[in-house]
């Protein structure tokens, strides 16, 4: 895949959050405000997919909700209620300026998009310029993998691939993922990554990072690589929603010493003992 977009080139966003938003946030809208910001239109069509939970009424009344008096056009996909719709599901997600999964089980949610052909759809619909936005669930799916819960116990998991690496979520709210990530990096089991905390989103321009984001002070997100079966971790402070803009390290830097400290060490015989 390329990095950023090209200059003149349709804008491919995705915006994914280790936890938060209507779901979560019921009194916060800092992070949904900021889902709306990052519309190519001032009224967006926002589509809402609560897939991953089985479309649970309380899901969809929650977003309803919290967009339904907004600057914007709300609806829901249930694809588990898809009798009666007069609109294809290739109608209903190109209509679409921003597209917001929910959290639940990542492995149903794959299961049942590719059962409907809605991944091919989504991945068509961003690279035509539709913001994909998730939580939980609905953010790991973009990458390459992530951890999931789907079958009780935290594992490994593929995801679509839009995105390289792989993300791990909920890494304040659920501890028990990040260990489990950490081990899979490190073995080679899922690529290096992100792993975010509840209320931190991360924005990504093409397949680049962007920026970090948070509705919630105190929190942090986590870039993790495995070099030499060695990992080298950065931890990345997001900019506090409302508080202003922050500038990205620069990537990489951190991974070119390791290797530096790895070449010195490799010339170094420890002493016996």
């Amino acid at each position: 895949m390329t990095g950023g977009d090209e200059p003149g080139a349709v804008r491919r966003r995705i915006l994914a959050m280790g936890g938060g938003g209507f779901t979560m946030e019921p009194d916060n809208p800092a992070l949904d405000d900021f889902v709306l910001s990052l519309a190519p239109r001032s009224e967006p069509r926002i589509l809402f997919l609560p897939t991953a939970s089985g479309d649970p009424a309380g899901q969809i009344t929650a977003f309803q909700g919290r967009f339904a008096e907004r600057a914007c056009a709300p609806e829901y996909l249930s694809l588990f209620r898809l009798h009666g719709s007069d609109r294809t599901l290739q109608e209903v997600i190109f209509a679409q300026d921003v597209i917001y999964v929910g959290g639940g089980s990542m492995r149903n949610l794959l299961a049942i998009w590719r059962a409907h052909g809605l991944d091919r759809l989504l991945a068509e619909a961003w690279e035509r310029g539709t913001v994909l936005v998730g939580l939980s669930a609905g953010a790991m799916c973009w990458f390459e993998g992530g951890v999931t819960r789907s079958s009780g116990a935290p594992e490994p998991i593929a995801g679509l691939g839009l995105l390289p690496g792989s993300l791990t979520v909920h890494a304040d709210g659920e501890p028990e993922r990040l260990p489990v990530w950490l081990d899979a990096v490190r073995r080679g089991r899922l690529p290096g990554g992100w792993a975010a905390d509840d209320g931190v989103g991360l924005l990504f321009e093409g397949t680049q990072l962007a920026r970090v984001v948070s509705s919630r002070p105190g929190t942090s997100a986590l870039r993790v690589d495995a070099v030499e079966h060695e990992l080298v971790r950065r931890r990345i402070e997001p900019e506090l929603l409302g508080a202003g803009p922050r500038t990205l390290p620069p990537p990489g830097d951190d991974i070119l010493e390791l290797r530096q400290a790895q070449r010195v060490r490799s010339g170094f015989k420890r002493p016996s003992g």
